[in-house]
């Protein structure tokens, strides 16, 4: 089926708009959102919300008594182990308990994470439910994301290329080292991935059917149901299946795990949508461009080529990944000379890492090669000796360790976004180049020209 045949296959949208009423409700509930993001990627669908990407309690009060209705908290989980995992979720689950104890802020949670279901579930949702002051008694499982074309039907999660609805378990996210699967039908993709705790037939649905024709409070019915510790999942297919989601939710009074992926965030929060940020909206000071490259899934390799080839002009740098792993101290030093040359002279350079995946034999081993790459990346960005005019990452692991490691990021403001799916950060005062807008591109996201089409923006040329 492609997408057009689907659309006119389901039915009409639920009438009302529920986007100014969702808001009314969690301002009115005075209820702080904190998401909790696996990588800075989740922000892709928000605009004026603060991020923290360290959550020590002192930290984490300072920001809850200001009452933001919704608040990201960086994790970068997908680039731990397992037992790295549980460990951070128990040790953020319990400052940040303690954190909105004292600054008396109530807080819902919601477990934010790749649109095609790549991550640590149920690890992440589990430990948070043990270890967080209010018990969840049910987790919604919501992976559609709009602008990144991930669409829910009858339970069967598909991701749009083109006119082509191709389940994901066929596409390459599915063979991910770390994090494969092989069922994209929702309810046998939690059986897997609880191996087997939760059998596929306990799962329970809720239907576009459920969604355009009953509404939020057909969702709120089967939510209010649904037995204690139940697995929820749901279709989505539009903006407005989500809203409904959302206000059905919030109507069924039961407290609910979320892990979802950033169209419901957007939802849950009642945020309108925004313009898509111009060029003069990120106009900034220094010299030269930096775009690094450390996602290695096709559709960003692709996009790399698009890039070189509309930017002739554009510095072409390679980190040979083969030499990251060998700790060839010669080729690091060698890229950093030339990356600080050409910003130096004030031109756009694109630092990439080899195309070549290198692959270990277990995915702990293969989480450490990811790590180290970015960590090499990471280096780079440190050697840089002045502000360039901006700075774009491709890839979630990639952006999430520049931004702390690299650039020295506590806290940011989630501007909004440069391209569909695209966010873009305003750095805090303690970064190392504060106020710079540091634009993060997802490594799944975009058609073939949306690297060169956020590059064209920032350019100067």
């Amino acid at each position: 089926m492609t997408y057009p045949e689907l659309l006119a296959s389901l039915p009409p949208e639920w009438p009302h708009e529920l986007q100014p009423s969702n808001r009314e409700a969690l301002l009115a509930s005075g209820v702080t959102l904190v998401v909790l993001d696996d990588d800075p990627t989740g922000t892709q669908t928000v605009h004026d919300v603060p991020v923290l990407t360290c959550w020590d309690v002192d930290l984490l009060e300072q920001a809850l008594r200001q009452q933001p209705p919704l608040l990201f908290l960086l994790t970068n989980s997908r680039s731990l182990t397992e037992e790295q995992t549980q460990t951070l979720h128990r040790e953020i689950a319990q400052e940040l308990s303690a954190a909105a104890q004292a600054a008396d802020c109530k807080v819902e949670l919601i477990s934010r994470s790749d649109s095609t279901l790549r991550g640590h579930y149920p690890l992440e949702t589990d430990t948070l439910a043990e270890h967080w002051h209010e018990p969840e008694d049910l987790t919604l499982v919501m992976p559609f994301f709009l602008e990144g074309g991930r669409l829910t039907v009858d339970g069967q999660h598909y991701v749009r290329e083109g006119e082509e609805l191709i389940p994901a378990h066929e596409t390459p996210f599915a063979q991910d080292p770390a994090f494969a699967f092989s069922h994209s039908y929702l309810p046998d993709w939690v059986e897997e991935k609880t191996d087997g705790r939760v059998q596929a037939a306990e799962v329970i649905l809720i239907s576009i059917e459920t969604i355009r024709k009953e509404g939020p409070e057909g969702v709120a019915r089967l939510l209010r149901e649904a037995p204690a510790g139940s697995v929820c999942i749901t279709d989505a297919v539009s903006d407005r299946d989500a809203e409904v989601v959302a206000a059905g939710m919030e109507a069924a009074g039961r407290t609910v795990m979320a892990r979802t992926a950033a169209s419901y965030v957007r939802a849950r929060a009642g945020l309108p949508k925004r313009e898509l940020l111009s060029c003069d909206d990120l106009d900034g000071e220094g010299s030269g461009g930096l775009i690094m490259v450390g996602s290695h899934v096709p559709k960003t390799t692709r996009q790399l080529e698009v890039l070189q080839n509309q930017y002739p002009d554009l510095v072409s740098i390679e980190l040979p990944v083969a030499d990251v792993l060998a700790d060839a101290e010669a080729t690091l030093e060698s890229v950093s000379l030339q990356l600080n040359a050409a910003l130096e002279a004030d031109q756009e350079v694109v630092l990439f890492t080899s195309r070549e995946l290198i692959q270990a034999e277990t995915s702990e081993a293969n989480l450490d090669i990811s790590v180290r790459v970015s960590g090499a990346l990471v280096r780079m960005v440190q050697s840089i000796g002045q502000r360039p005019r901006f700075i774009v990452s491709k890839g979630g692991i990639t952006s999430s360790d520049i931004a702390t490691g690299g650039l020295e990021v506590k806290t940011a403001e989630v501007a909004g976004s440069i391209l569909p799916g695209v966010p873009v950060w305003r750095l805090g005062e303690e970064a190392r180049f504060p106020g710079m807008h540091y634009v993060i591109f997802p490594g799944n996201v975009g058609d073939e020209n949306a690297v060169a089409d956020a590059v064209s923006k920032l350019s100067k040329k």
